[in-house]
């Protein structure tokens, strides 16, 4: 894996990504929780095919900003690119635009673990409850 990876994931605004349905607000305007969904996947997708067998990413920052709205029917893509590697820390870059323009900018933090021990370690907790 090397600094530089990019990757571009575009998705419709529908009733299903709206703020209205996701709970961020009232608006049938593509919600704020769907633009951070999105960068997500683009930034994990991008690596994948780069982790070894059994790994996998998970989030675990991000910094964005919502700058302009979109509405139902255009479409929005969502571009990464992988500006740091830090152990199993990965650090990305995300802008996303719709049919008019920039829309969304910020940065992404994603670390590298283990999929069945980081999935057993947030079972056990099921197990802990009272």
């Amino acid at each position: 894996m090397e600094i530089g990876i990019k990757n571009v994931i575009e998705t419709k605004v529908c009733n299903n990504n709206t703020a209205a349905t996701m709970g961020s607000g009232t608006l049938a305007v593509f919600a704020t929780p769907a633009m951070i969904a999105v960068i997500e996947e683009t930034a994990w997708r991008s690596v994948a095919p780069y982790l070894e067998e059994g790994q996998a990413t998970v989030g675990t920052k991000l910094d964005v900003s919502h700058i302009s709205p979109t509405p139902v029917g255009m479409t929005v893509r969502c571009e990464t690119e992988l500006t740091e590697i830090d152990g199993r820390c990965l650090k990305f870059k995300a802008n996303v635009y719709d049919e008019t323009g920039l829309i969304g900018t910020g940065t992404h933090e994603r670390f590298i673990i283990y999929a069945d021990k980081f999935q057993a370690k947030a079972d056990s907790k099921n197990k802990e409850k009272p």
